[in-house]
């Protein structure tokens, strides 16, 4: 019987460790995915002559572009590790001071690949054991796979109100499609799952990879090693204390117990813009390095209460750089879950409004930027109580 319609109970995001990844060590299920997004677009140049009215032809000159985009709730840092970005933690191996995108930056980095796993029709793609009376049969799956994807953007929306969520887009070269995928033969559902095919290519020829088959984990619903389920608003706290003095060209005030601004939103952006680099006789872009240099921003939405004193005049001339850290702590614990630093921010804009019927309020946008791979005196920074290892 054909399919219906696919829901978000039939689906699972998974992410590999590079684009030639093929065991189900080399590959993770994302936790909390709440939105996930594709689609690619091929641009053709038509090719026409005197004497002909409509075209003879068409080729194309350019890869397809291939765009994936999703969201999750933000946890314990796991999803951000299995994306290649730095998570520190005291646990042996993540206990080093590197920006987050440390991963990103490396000369030698090729990308990875997502694959988006589709059960069917009525059954958790998640539930790995099966109804009674149903057999392996009704939960053979097909897949999307999306290959040599490099992230363009990361984002993080803190609000009152709302869950922690992040936003990510990556931005890959290849896209396939297999169907009748299966159980791992003779071991049940604990063995994974088989028919896959590689999704990505190789960068300069072109030539695909689906030769190679992958095999993917067992789909889960696990709370993870840290037991979070989502990170709560009121478990955040924005630390803008290093902005509080004379001189920093912030009049609201931003320090103090019970007079620092009700900051009612944070959000983080750090765009990663990408430049292919083509060549002659290379079909695909055999490299695409982060646009350089490029800034991470915070923007802070609060409700205004007590004014500092300062001077917009005597601040122009100050070099004025301070962190700021961002902490959401594990929910009804004083443990931080996550926390992101934004070192050597600068303040870029201050936004004051007020209207009858409202509360007056204050936007703030700070800045900084990335940083070398060596450098950890500026940039972002993020910790995390994410353990063990992502991938083996």
């Amino acid at each position: 019987m054909a399919r219906n319609r696919v829901i978000y109970q039939s689906e699972a995001l998974y992410a590999s460790k590079n684009i030639l990844s093929t065991t189900s060590g080399a590959h993770v299920q994302l936790d909390r995915v709440q939105s996930a997004n594709y689609s690619f677009t091929v641009n053709r140049q038509d090719v026409n002559q005197f004497g002909e009215l409509s075209r003879i032809g068409y080729v194309v000159l350019e890869p397809p572009t291939v765009n994936l985009d999703f969201s999750y709730y933000l946890t314990d840092g796991s999803n951000e590790r299995a994306m290649n970005f730095h998570v520190r933690n005291t646990a042996v191996g993540q206990n080093v001071d590197k920006t987050f995108l440390s991963g990103h930056m490396i000369s030698d980095y090729t990308g990875q690949n997502f694959y988006i796993l589709t059960s069917t029709e009525g059954n958790d793609v998640n539930n790995t054991t099966g109804d009674a009376g149903v057999g392996a049969g009704a939960y053979i799956k097909s897949a999307i796979g999306i290959g040599n994807a490099y992230i363009t953007n990361y984002s993080l929306d803190a609000s009152v109100g709302n869950l922690a969520t992040v936003s990510v887009s990556f931005e890959g070269s290849n896209m396939n499609a297999v169907t009748n995928v299966g159980i791992n033969t003779g071991v049940g559902f604990t063995g994974g799952y088989t028919g896959l095919q590689n999704a990505s290519v190789q960068p300069e020829s072109g030539t695909a990879n689906s030769g190679n088959a992958v095999v993917l984990p067992p789909s889960k619903s696990t709370l993870g090693a840290s037991g979070i389920i989502a990170l709560r608003p009121g478990d955040i706290t924005l630390n803008l204390a290093n902005f509080d003095d004379n001189g920093s060209g912030i009049f609201a005030k931003v320090g103090g117990a019970g007079e620092s601004i009700h900051i009612q939103s944070a959000a983080l952006a750090i765009p990663l813009a990408r430049t292919p680099i083509q060549r002659l006789g290379s079909r695909f872009a055999f490299s695409r390095p982060l646009e350089l240099p490029a800034s991470a921003t915070l923007s802070v939405s609060a409700i205004l209460n007590e004014m500092s004193a300062d001077n917009l005049a005597a601040s122009m001339d100050l070099i004025y750089e301070k962190d700021i850290t961002l902490t959401i702590n594990s929910p009804g614990t004083s443990n931080a879950a996550v926390i992101y630093t934004l070192r050597k921010c600068r303040l870029d804009s201050e936004s004051y409004s007020s209207s009858i019927g409202g509360n007056k309020t204050v936007d703030l946008v700070f800045s900084t930027q990335y940083s070398s791979l060596n450098d950890t005196t500026r940039g972002v920074f993020m910790s995390g109580v994410s353990t063990g290892t992502i991938f083996s």
